[in-house]
């Protein structure tokens, strides 16, 4: 099946989609972001980490009752804390702000003035709409407007931003958003190849199918420059 590319460029400038026509089950099997900005509750984190695993896992027991499991047995009675401990302090961290990375950057002092690109960057999330995985690699580029940053803090960025219930849109615009803001830059590129097991494992149940998502600013917009960086993401890295 052919990818599908999303270019997200545009988004920034949107606000949000009415969805007030639309019931549940017709936004459910689509991937729509309603805002930039992943949906939160301005009481998000008025509760403690602890208390949030407590009552999950009161709650995840519940569910988990409801469709007859017996947790009594050996392999099931931990699932609950152990669903619930995974849920606030692995899976959906990059909910809190708290986690979010703390980033340096340094002069120039090499003056390297070409595009630097971070490819194949293995990334875990969650789809928002039926919180099953969506996984893949991220490839991220920008041209320094005078401060470089640690290799390693681009793959902690897209970490962070991944790490909620997402749509690939978002999780897009995210990366390339605080790309820019932490670098001081629009030049940044971002490009997500994805597989949505909300595709594979349910519904249409297409195992081939991957989605393309991606985010061009400032220079890359221009057609050699971006030309250039998706030759770079092809490139096969001998170890």
């Amino acid at each position: 099946m052919k990818q599908k590319e999303i270019t997200l460029n545009s988004l920034l400038n949107e606000d949000t989609i009415d969805l007030n026509m639309l019931n549940s089950e017709e936004v459910g099997n689509d991937h729509l972001a309603t805002s930039m900005n992943t949906p939160l509750r301005a009481d998000a984190f008025e509760m403690d980490d602890e208390t949030k695993i407590q009552k999950i896992e009161q709650h995840f027991q519940s569910i988990m009752e409801i469709m007859g499991l017996d947790l009594t047995d050996d392999s099931l009675k931990g699932t609950p804390h152990r669903v619930a401990k995974m849920y606030i302090k692995e899976i959906f961290s990059g909910l809190n702000p708290a986690n979010k990375p703390k980033i340096a950057l340094f002069d120039n002092k090499y003056k390297y003035n070409q595009m630097l690109v971070e490819k194949d960057i293995t990334f875990y999330s969650n789809c928002e709409h039926h919180f099953v995985p969506i996984f893949g690699k991220a490839h991220l580029a920008y041209i320094s407007s005078g401060k470089v940053i640690g290799l390693s803090k681009l793959n902690r960025i897209v970490q962070y931003f991944a790490k909620r219930p997402q749509v690939q849109e978002r999780l897009t615009v995210q990366i390339a958003t605080e790309l820019k803001k932490v670098l001081n830059t629009e030049d940044v590129a971002v490009v997500i190849d994805a597989k949505h097991l909300c595709v594979s494992s349910r519904g249409i149940q297409d195992t081939n199918a991957s989605t393309v998502t991606s985010f061009y600013g400032g220079k890359f917009q221009n057609a050699g420059v971006k030309e250039e960086f998706l030759q770079y993401i092809q490139l096969k890295t001998e170890l």
